[in-house]
């Protein structure tokens, strides 16, 4: 008797072994890419489900003809878990033996294809000439026609109700998408995990997708989702978008491989999928490919941005998205190492313009946040962002860029809108020019037009953690206080341990003369953000009549002030609550000459009320343009 030949295609929950085209799919279609030897052992393991598969007879197996570790197993192991969504912990399809091995415990329901078997003997099998075949009996003849009958009709009925089901649901599964977002793509291996090229990829497809007719959520929307074990549809849920762009990345020598999907968020409906392998030197074709398709998906057309790459040299793109993974970590070292990437990108490619916006970018954050003092920083900043628009003058992010640094330090603000207004119309949904020029609208006493942008930046950007607050500052400014406590709660209900919201909060409650709270707000900002330059608590001591320890805290800060950059203009406001006029104008004169970012504030800050008759302070505000 022949051997039972060996099944080609397993089943199981929801997934699906071909074994002779080497895929795996899930029931809707969905691939998912696996590398050889995960793949090996998938299949080993099925063909063994519910035996215990002991580690050294699995590892003789699928690496037969080279020795390798433990490690390479528990790898594969752990890739499976994660294709298989276990979350940690969760042994759903295979079990550890602790001691021993692993056990596939999932029911597998083995699809042999006999097709070309039975059309073998079927060929082999003769009706003898001289002998009828027998006539069945009448019953089974009726039977089987009926059933053919009802086959039939059921086939019918099944394609009367589709066509009206698609008819009745055509309007609602055809409407056009408008909201996108990318997803930061996820490693098929987490041992080789590069989370530059992650996001890189993402942050590539997002500016192809953006500048056309959709809205694309971006980086910073996204870069929350970086976990493996990430709901897509519940990510495009919480970003209030209409459709999700997902997928994978794996590289190994010189090759890449890219898995992309795009999901209807309402419905969880796959719109598109593809694999794309490639070689590294090739990762710009590969995601000119995923945005065309995924164009072509939404029925849109993409932006003018999506036909030009910002460099054709991979070396400096790999750099570039090393230099993009720090600067958006925040932190003053993550942002010097960003500066050095951008600066090696360059190098490579001197037409680099993406890059110098990133620079410009970096060396203004640096500016805001204390780390370098504001002139140095924001020459830097300026020069990089002018080098960009020169290169390429479509660059709506160089734009708001120079933007910014015209508002921050130059107190230029007529030149600062224009370039604002000239970012937004290259790109009118760019979340962050929007939040941008609300920032300069509202210093400059323009309350409801700020208002207005801040809206609409976070119609863009739902999530966007620091908009979210400083449409807190911003209905402060307006003399909103309560206005801007209830948007700053709802700010740290979306993200707790943010420390943005605390301190407005705690300028909003002095103007309350909720002295406590708003000491106890900037207690709180100061736990979450390590800083010790920020006054807001000192001034509510002084305030709330306790002078001796705001006192004792404006020393501090002084001293702190001879080894480290404070803004001056923070002195001038603990003397400001001290009532001592003098000493406060004097450190209001320091901040002028430093260009302390903080003075864009002189025209909307309460806080300043009761110098607002001193001829220096009259004389300060008509220097700064701001009356």
């Amino acid at each position: 008797m022949p051997n039972t030949p060996e099944a080609q295609i397993y089943e199981f929950d929801e997934f699906r072994i071909d074994v002779s085209k080497r895929q795996l799919t899930k029931r809707n279609g969905d691939q998912i890419p696996l590398t050889p030897k995960v793949f090996d052992t998938l299949v080993y393991l099925v063909r063994h489900c519910g035996s215990v598969i002991e580690k050294d007879e699995l590892m003789r197996e699928i690496w037969a003809d080279s020795v390798v570790e433990e490690n390479n197993l528990n790898q594969n192991i752990s890739t499976l878990r994660r294709v298989f969504g276990e979350k940690p912990g969760e042994q759903r399809f295979i079990v550890t033996i602790a001691g021993h091995g692993y056990r596939f415990v999932s029911e597998v329901r083995p699809i042999l294809d006999l097709g070309p078997l039975v059309s073998e003997r079927a060929s082999h099998i003769e009706i003898a000439k001289d002998e009828p075949p027998k006539a069945k009996p009448q019953y089974i003849v009726q039977k089987r026609n009926w059933l053919v009958a009802l086959v039939v009709l059921a086939i019918f009925a099944l394609g009367l109700s589709g066509s009206y089901l698609l008819r009745r649901n055509g309007k609602a599964s055809d409407a056009a998408i408008k909201t996108i977002a990318v997803l930061p793509f996820k490693p098929l291996v987490l041992e080789n995990r590069n989370e530059a090229l992650e996001f890189g990829m993402a942050e590539t497809l997002i500016s192809k997708l953006s500048g056309g007719e959709i809205i694309v959520r971006p980086l910073s929307a996204i870069r929350r989702y970086s976990s493996l074990e990430q709901d897509s549809l519940k990510a495009g849920r919480e970003l209030g978008v209409e459709s999700i762009l997902d997928g994978t990345i794996q590289t190994w020598g010189n090759r890449i491989r890219v898995s992309a999907r795009l999901l209807r968020t309402s419905d969880g409906k796959q719109l598109w999928a593809e694999q794309f392998d490639d070689t590294a030197t090739d990762i710009f074709a590969v995601q000119d490919a995923i945005s065309e398709k995924v164009a072509a998906a939404l029925k849109i057309r993409l932006g003018a941005r999506e036909k030009k790459h910002s460099t054709e040299n991979v070396a400096a793109y790999q750099l570039y998205m090393n230099g993009t993974y720090h600067l958006d970590k925040l932190r003053p070292s993550d942002i010097r190492t960003s500066i050095s990437y951008f600066e090696q990108a360059i190098a490579i490619d001197q037409g680099y313009a993406l890059a110098y916006t990133r620079i410009s970018q970096a060396y203004g954050v640096l500016a805001i946040s204390g780390e370098m003092l504001p002139a140095e920083a924001f020459t830097q900043a300026n020069a990089a962002a002018k080098k960009a628009i020169e290169l390429d003058d479509s660059l709506g992010e160089a734009h708001d860029s120079l933007c910014m640094g015209m508002f921050w330090n130059g107190w230029d603000w007529s030149a600062a809108e224009r370039e604002c207004l000239r970012s937004l119309e290259i790109d009118p949904n760019n979340a962050a020019s929007h939040g941008n020029y609300a920032l300069l609208l509202s210093n400059t006493g323009r309350h409801a037009e700020a208002l207005a942008e801040s809206k609409r930046s976070l119609e863009l950007n739902p999530l966007h953690l620091a908009q979210n607050a400083l449409e807190g500052q911003i209905l402060l400014n307006a003399g909103r206080a309560d206005d801007a406590l209830i948007q700053l709660r709802k700010t740290s209900e979306l993200e707790p341990n943010f420390w943005m919201p605390h301190f407005v909060a705690a300028s909003a409650y002095i103007e309350k003369g909720m002295f406590a709270e708003a000491i106890a707000e900037s207690r709180k900002e100061y736990e979450l953000s390590g800083r010790n330059d920020v006054p807001l608590g000192t001034y509510a001591l002084a305030r709330s009549g306790k002078r001796d320890e705001a006192q004792t805290a404006l020393q501090e800060l002084l001293k702190l002030s001879a080894t480290k950059y404070v803004p001056p203009s923070n002195v001038a406001l603990i003397y400001t609550a001290l009532d001592m006029r003098d000493d406060a104008l004097e450190w209001l004169e320091k901040a002028y000459a430093n260009r302390d970012p903080k003075m864009t504030f002189l025209k909307v800050e309460p806080k300043w009320n009761s110098l607002r008759n001193e001829p220096r302070f009259i004389d300060l505000m008509k220097r700064m343009k701001l009356q």
